[in-house]
Order: structure tokens, then C-alpha cells, then sequence
């Protein structure tokens, strides 16, 4: 099925690893055109890139900045439209998720600070620079709509003990996305804003955590589905959402991609053969 995301130009924040790693193989494989960002990691981003058949290298633009930093993320979006013309999809994906697990009276105001600055302040300064730039271009004249996509988390729905800063910050992005739903269609009368909410997947940053002994029983008593997603699950989603020709009439939504995670226990511990899970890691 044709997504229509051929040649679309689509801006990726936290697209060294993990779900944006993922985010970016998907879009390459529909054809896209991308705008990938990082800050830290950003030569690993760029090795990620060089090592891309030379077809999808032409196709891939590379950019650091810190998303906290709104001019610095706002001057380097605007250089990427100066060399693509426009950009049609934007996913504000960048996050930290900090450890230990630390109850709020206990917890590190630095901590606190910096966790909603990178997961709630540098999503919005992120949906500022594209909206930007959607003002600057205006909306396409195929009449295809912009989309913006925030990714979030079950801990903005459910709460995440020892993670109150994370779990706020999160939820933040549910307000955010409500108002920006409004917004955007001031800019583009098609334009849709949406969220994804990932529960347990598995990715380099989280492994060492499903690692230890009985935590993924602990993870999978809520799941209806007794497995764990992959970074290819989030991104698949994030591909629908951002299609003009599958989601178009789909704004202002929350899809969490959980396995029906809920916020009660829903196995007994004895339910779950913690060795089949990881069985279908290695042959996933």
C-alpha cells in the first residue's frame, strides 16, 4: 500500500538510537526524505548514515542541537527547509528516561529540572520550530497536511513510581498535543498533531533493566499481551500517523502501543515464563 510518504520531508528529533533509530529505517524505507537530529550521540548518528547504501545516504540530512536550546533547534530546522524547501512531517521524539528510581521527596531537583526540560520544554521548543516553518512554506498544494507526532509514554498515563519527574513530564505532552491539535490548522487547514504512548520496548537503553531477574514479570502483569514491543512497533505506528493517506482524518489522538497494558495487575507472577519471553527476543 502506497503511504504517500514518497519524498515527504519528515524531521526526527533523538534519532541516534533506539525508537528513533527505528523511526528512521521506516520513513527510509517509504521513500522519505529525512531531517535527523541529535545531540550527544551525534557521530554515532552520522557513522549510522555514512554506512547507509549510498541511495538512502542522499536522502538523509544530519543535524545537532540541543532540544533545549530553541534558537539552536530553531536555526538548524530552518537550514534543513533552506535545503529541502519545506518539511511535512515533524516527530518530536528526543527523551531521557534518568535511574535510579528515586521517590519525589528524595529526588534531585537538578533531576527534576532536567527531565522536564528535555522531555516536556524540548518536545515543545521542537513543535515550535516546525510550526515555524509550516508558517514560513504554508501547507502543500496536493492539499496533503502536515503532521506532527510526540512520543510519549504509559508513564504519562498510568503514573511510573520513582520516575514522578518522568511520568510529568510525559503527561505534559497529552496537554500540549490538545492545544497544538487547534493550532496547527491555522497554518494548514489539514494539519494533524498526534501522540504515540510506547510502553516496555526494548531497546539498548532499557535492556539492562528487562535484564534483571523477574523483571519482565513485573512488566508483562498488566499486559493482556505477554510480550514486549520492539523500536519497529512504535515506528510502524508513527508511519500510520503520519500517512496522508491512512490517518488524514486522524487528529488530536493518543495511541498507546502497550499490549494492552493496563494500571492493575492482570497476570499472577506464575503466569509468566519469563524464558519464553526472552526465547522470542533472540528469535524476534
Amino acid at each position: 500500500m502506497d503511504l504517500r510518504l514518497a519524498d515527504k520531508v519528515v524531521f526526527v528529533t533523538g534519532a541516534s538510537g533506539g525508537i528513533g533509530r527505528a523511526l528512521a529505517e521506516a520513513f527510509l524505507a517509504e521513500g522519505s526524505r529525512l531531517v535527523l537530529h541529535a545531540h550527544s550521540q551525534l557521530p554515532g548518528l552520522q557513522a549510522w548514515v555514512d554506512a547507509r547504501p549510498a541511495g538512502e545516504r542522499q536522502r538523509v540530512s544530519v543535524l545537532g542541537a540541543d532540544v533545549r536550546d530553541a534558537e539552536a533547534l530553531s536555526a538548524a530546522l530552518a537550514a534543513a527547509v533552506r535545503r529541502l524547501g519545506r518539511v511535512d512531517v515533524g516527530i518530536a521524539n528526543a527523551g531521557a528516561w534518568p535511574v535510579p528510581d528515586v521517590p519525589l521527596q528524595r529526588m534531585d531537583p537538578e533531576r527534576l529540572r532536567q527531565t522536564l526540560e528535555v522531555n516536556l520544554v524540548g518536545a515543545a521548543l521542537t513543535a515550535r520550530a516546525f510550526l515555524a516553518c509550516l508558517e514560513q512554506c504554508g501547507p502543500r498544494a496536493d492539499g496533503e497536511g502536515a503532521s506532527l507526532l510526540f512520543m510519549g509514554s504509559t508513564a504519562g498515563r498510568f503514573g511510573e513510581r520513582g520516575h514522578a519527574d518522568y511520568a510529568a513530564a510525559k503527561a505534559g505532552l497529552v496537554g500540549l498535543m490538545e492545544s497544538l491539535k487547534h493550532e496547527i490548522v491555522d497554518l494548514d487547514p489539514y494539519g494533524r498533531v498526534n501522540l504515540i504512548q510506547p510502553g516496555w520496548t526494548v531497546t539498548h537503553r532499557v535492556r539492562p533493566v528487562l535484564e534483571q531477574p523477574g523483571h519482565i514479570r513485573r512488566v508483562l502483569a498488566t499486559m493482556p499481551l505477554r510480550q514486549l514491543a520492539r523500536a519497529a512497533d512504535i515506528a510502524r505506528t508513527a508511519l500510520w500517523l503520519a500517512s496522508p493517506a491512512l490517518a488524514r482524518h486522524v487528529s488530536g489522538q493518543v495511541i498507546t502501543v502497550a499490549g494492552g497494558m493496563e494500571g492493575r495487575l492482570r497476570w499472577a507472577p506464575e503466569e509468566i515464563d519469563e524464558a519464553a519471553v526472552r526465547r522470542r527476543l533472540v528469535q524476534d
